[in-house]
């Protein structure tokens, strides 16, 4: 079964409306340059209203491990997704510090990136079209990956479904696609949610 992330939540009735979607997981964006930034603080407080059983994923741009590391041990988030430059390195350094599950993000253009991102020794992988541009990517390019994937970039209620039954991702990622207005719409979220559980459902 297709697990979900609704990333970039940032106000209680996100956190409201996801815990009666029951996605397996949700996003916090910690990149200060992001407009769904949130402080640790908010996202702490955040964390607290959500249900026990949904993982919050904090999302960073080229953090330090150590900040990074915080956040996990301190139950602030369950899981880190790198989405910036970070290299093998930098996640050895990073599970150095926290037994906590690591996303490393991948923005794929050529199929190098496809090998680095199939080598790479975070827990999961994220396949992307660039940092938050919400654009798809070609997805011809990765049908042949060898290694579970949480797929990002473009995708909304139109194109899900189509997702999940031709690339058959561990995971759906989803931000813009779930807003309207730049605010997270819970219209258009249950309907995604919908949509990917409709193709499970065939």
């Amino acid at each position: 079964m297709t697990k979900m992330k609704l990333c970039g939540l940032f106000r209680p009735c996100d956190i409201d409306a996801a815990n009666e979607l029951k996605p397996e997981y949700i996003g916090f964006v910690f990149a200060p340059k992001s407009r769904r930034y949130v402080t640790p603080e908010e996202a702490a407080e955040l964390k607290k209203l959500l249900a026990p059983d949904i993982q919050a994923v904090g999302v960073f741009v080229n953090e330090v491990p150590e900040r990074i590391a915080a956040f996990l041990n301190k139950g602030i988030i369950d899981i880190a997704q790198l989405h910036g430059v970070e290299d093998e390195n930098e996640i050895n350094q990073l599970r150095a510090l926290t037994d906590k599950p690591i996303i490393k993000a991948f923005c794929i253009k050529k199929s190098e990136d496809i090998t680095n991102a199939e080598s790479c020794l975070a827990d999961y992988i994220l396949l992307d079209s660039g940092e938050g541009t919400g654009t798809v990517f070609d997805w011809k390019k990765i049908q042949n990956i060898q290694r579970p994937y949480f797929l990002a970039g473009g995708l909304s209620i139109d194109n899900v479904e189509n997702a999940v039954r031709q690339l058959n991702p561990y995971a759906v990622d989803v931000s813009s696609g779930i807003e309207t207005d730049g605010l997270k719409d819970k219209t258009k979220m249950a309907a995604f949610v919908a949509a990917v559980r409709k193709e499970e459902r065939l």
